[in-house]
């Protein structure tokens, strides 16, 4: 595959992607479909990195989406480990 026939399959990906996750910014998925993709530089066999750069992608957007709409506190929701250690900050009033 030539690396131009890469790049048309990786731009065709973000569209394909942006479209299926509508509710995340193209921008967004773009980086996300890139970055993966840049993991994959210095691979001699390119024939099927544009499908693995898609199956990687897509199971993280999604995560991304269940994370960012979980009801109620979306840390919390979402089962974030780090969540239960997070407690709820009072203003500090200084006096003068």
């Amino acid at each position: 595959m030539s690396a131009s026939e890469e790049e048309r399959q990786i731009s065709e990906l973000v569209g394909r992607l942006a479209d299926k996750f509508p509710h995340l910014a193209e921008r967004v998925v773009g980086e996300e479909v890139r970055g993966i993709h840049r993991e994959f530089n210095g691979h001699r066999v390119r024939e099927f990195i544009p499908l693995l750069v898609e199956r990687i992608a897509e199971r993280q957007l999604s995560r991304r989406v269940s994370y960012s709409s979980a009801i109620g506190n979306p840390l919390a929701a979402a089962g974030d480990p780090l969540w239960d250690r997070v407690q709820p900050v009072s203003p500090v009033r200084i006096r003068g």
